[in-house]
């Protein structure tokens, strides 16, 4: 029964007769079958049979058997032998006659004959040739070879062969890999890629696919699948920098060791797809109307949309500009576009994303380098890419210059050279102004960001797309303190006192502001405990972000900093005209009429201002300046009446002191504030009302300190907060106009009285 059972691997069944019936139908089969001579019945009885001459013959795998699996890392045919050697069946055959036949006997019948299928020597079929790899594929290993880039790449490059080429391909990966590629006639490229990935590593299948392709001549398609694993791999490595670079984020400047994840912190900004669309003018008290260019205002997009592969398709323009006042989240935006296509969210069809700001470009001021060489200083990886990678259409770039108003060279369109060749080198400011005219990058995508007033740089035949940052809306503004407080209780918190504050609200749409307002807040929890009373003091937080303009970010954008006093200077002339300017209910004012202050420094450099276009007549457009905010120029009218007296020991209000010289009594200073007091009474419509709030807030110790780089090292200090409040609260008492007591009450509160 043993041999009737091991001998069931054959093609016919234990119960078929294999006598002589039939035989006259089997002659045309004599070359796969013969029929066993009658042989005597089998003996049943205990006697032991001898098997002493009796040899052994591996049973033939099944299909299943000898699969293998997908996920192998590497398959070559001595493995895969050794594999099946290895996992194979144990079942023996046990011949009698290893040279003639063997014989197999039914249940039914002691006189039976059984069709047996001749087994070839494996000896006799020669052993395919072994492919000789044109290179090494350890020296291809490396993270960045995915399932997925492996497949599609092969694919790819299969693709550029015809049906003719293609059937030499699948000839050659018979003739080297019979066993897996026997049935190869009727796969197409995709079933070929699949059976590759399935037998082989993905090294391994790269360079099977090259050494073959090299074999048959096409070394197009051979440099093309090793241009494509090269960009592959640096792709991999710049994602791993940009990644470690711009992942996290410190929250708070006044420590440094407090970073957080980007995403983590991250909220989405309001950003349109065209730009000048002016200033916000949020008022608490006044409706402040809004200049208008006669412009459509651009729709709201999101980052994923600027330069994507669809807009890029539809309109030609591969050059944009993301323009915003300062502080409005244009770094933000660079981050979020970065990190989105690190961790392949948006802009896929881009292959490199190289962020380069204008801080980092000042190293290479004064020397003679190419646009590529700055790409290989900054980011080292790219080294490996050939020349033609920065020309290529398959090969997408995009450039993103960060910070165009911190560039110090001088943007002269007439007289700089025209420069389209990215690797020939050149000084930096043809560099820069050929990525402006649109020449040196004809076939990559740029963007630029900038405040507005270096808009005009760009020549007006280059076809750009100018796209508008606006920093956050309400809800935005409370997704942002829910995301930096991780106490939801004090999350909760912060934003019902900053609500409780509505200029304060109102500013909170410059992420900027936001920022201070938060890093002050989560001091004071730092210091004071969970429940400590949080700041009441609107000049203090404005005061913060006067010097985060004018001392912090302004070190960027200056080649040297102010002295003390042409920094007292700039900030009285500003001072002076933000007063002027808000006596006459002026918001905003006609770049002619602007007097002797550097439009460059208040813009520019320090951000108190910012620029945009109108349309008073038809085809005419004329450049209006305007403060960064109605309520900073509240601010600066107050900055410049409190520095006046204590610089200058003068009164802006000179004409009303006359008349109360000697009604009152106390700190000479008192009279400054009393006249306040009265010119702000006698406007109804409020305008002077949040000045007055910010004159106020100017005499808490905690501001006097911030304030004391603006002001003269002789300048008295003196303490009058008691007798502020006493003046105060005598107007209420004489004031009987709700609308004006309130303000008042707001001064009061303003002092900590």
């Amino acid at each position: 029964m043993e041999e009737e059972t091991v001998m069931s691997s054959a093609s016919s069944s234990i119960g078929e007769a294999a006598s002589g019936r039939g035989e006259a139908e089997n002659f045309e089969e004599e070359d796969l079958y013969y029929i066993p001579e009658r042989r005597p019945s089998l003996d049943l009885e205990t006697t032991p049979m001898d098997n002493s001459h009796w040899h052994f013959v591996d049973l033939a795998l099944t299909p299943a058997q000898s699969y293998k699996s997908m996920c192998s890392d590497l398959c070559s045919e001595e493995g895969a032998n050794e594999t099946q050697h290895k996992n194979g069946p144990s079942t023996k055959v046990e011949l009698q006659r290893a040279d003639s036949y063997s014989s197999c006997y039914s249940f039914d019948s002691d006189d039976c004959e059984k069709r047996t299928l001749k087994v070839k020597d494996r000896g006799e079929e020669p052993e395919p040739e072994k492919l000789e790899f044109i290179q090494d594929p350890d020296e291809l290993k490396h993270p960045s070879l995915t399932v997925k880039f492996t497949f599609q790449t092969i694919c790819e490059t299969l693709k550029m062969l015809t049906e003719d080429q293609f059937k030499t391909f699948k000839s050659k990966l018979r003739d080297y890999y019979r066993q897996y590629f026997s049935s190869s006639h009727s796969m197409d490229r995709v079933d070929v890629v699949d059976k590759l990935l399935e037998c082989f590593s993905h090294e391994v299948s790269i360079q099977i696919t090259k050494t073959i392709l090299d074999m048959m001549g096409k070394n197009k398609e051979v440099t093309h699948l090793q241009n494509m694993c090269t960009r592959n791999a640096v792709r991999y490595e710049l994602c791993q920098t940009l990644r470690k670079k711009y992942s996290e984020i410190n929250e708070d400047f006044s420590v440094e060791e407090e970073k957080r994840s980007f995403d983590d912190v991250y909220v989405d900004l309001h950003i349109l797809s065209k730009g000048s669309n002016g200033p916000n003018t949020e008022h608490e008290i006044m409706s402040i109307e809004k200049p208008t260019n006669k412009r459509q205002p651009g729709g709201k997009i999101t980052t994923a949309d600027i330069l994507s592969a669809k807009n890029v398709e539809e309109s030609y323009i591969r050059l944009a500009l993301l323009t915003g006042v300062a502080g409005s989240g244009k770094s933000m935006v660079v981050r979020r576009l970065v990190l989105d296509w690190v961790e392949e969210r948006s802009h896929q069809d881009v292959c490199f994303v190289f962020p380069v700001s204008f801080r980092e470009l000042k190293q290479f001021e004064g020397s003679t380098i190419s646009l590529v060489e700055i790409v290989h200083a900054l980011y080292p990886e790219t080294k490996q890419l050939n020349q033609e990678d920065f020309k290529c259409y398959d090969c997408r770039i995009m450039f993103i210059f960060d910070g165009l108003d911190e560039y110090n060279g001088n943007i002269d369109l007439s007289t700089v050279e025209i420069h389209s060749d990215p690797q020939e080198p050149a000084n930096l400011n043809t560099i820069v102004v050929n990525l402006l005219r649109g020449r040196l990058l004809l076939r990559s995508l740029c963007l630029f960001t900038s405040r507005p007033r270096v808009k005009s740089c760009i020549p007006w035949d280059t076809h750009y797309n100018e796209i508008e940052v606006q920093g956050f809306c309400d809800p935005e503004k409370d997704e942002f303190f829910k995301k930096r407080f991780k106490d939801p209780n004090q999350a909760a918190r912060v934003i019902g006192h900053v609500k409780s504050f509505k200029t304060l609200y109102i500013m909170c749409h410059l992420p900027l502001f936001c920022s201070l307002v938060a890093d002050e807040y989560q001091a004071v929890f730092r210091e004071r405990g969970p429940q400590a009373e949080l700041p009441t003091s609107l000049a203090y937080m404005y005061t913060k972000l006067l010097l985060a303009l004018t001392r912090h970010f302004r070190q960027f954008r200056a080649p040297a900093p102010l002295s003390p006093d042409k920094e007292q200077e700039f900030l009285l002339k500003l001072g002076q005209l933000a007063l002027t300017m808000l006596e006459q209910g002026k918001f905003h004012i006609l770049k002619t009429d602007w007097p002797e202050i550097s439009d460059e420094e208040a813009v520019s450099r320090s951000g108190l201002c910012t620029e945009f276009v109108i349309t008073p007549v038809v085809l005419y457009n004329e450049k209006v300046m305007c403060f960064l905010h109605p309520s900073v120029q509240e601010y600066l009218a107050a900055l410049y009446t409190y520095l006046s007296f204590r610089n200058q020991d003068k009164n802006v209000f000179e004409q009303v002191k006359i008349k109360l010289k000697g009604m009152f009594k106390g700190h000479r200073i008192m009279e400054l504030y009393k006249a306040a007091v009265e010119r702000s009474l006698q406007h109804d419509d409020g305008k002077l009302d949040i000045f007055l709030r910010f004159l106020f807030g100017m005499t808490r110790k905690t501001n006097q300190e911030l304030l004391r780089p603006f002001c003269k090292p002789s300048a008295r200090v003196e303490d009058f907060a008691q007798d502020a409040a006493s003046l105060i609260r005598k107007k209420m008492k004489e004031n009987q106009n709700p609308s004006r007591i309130s303000n008042l009450q707001q001064c009061l509160e303003e002092l900590g009285a």
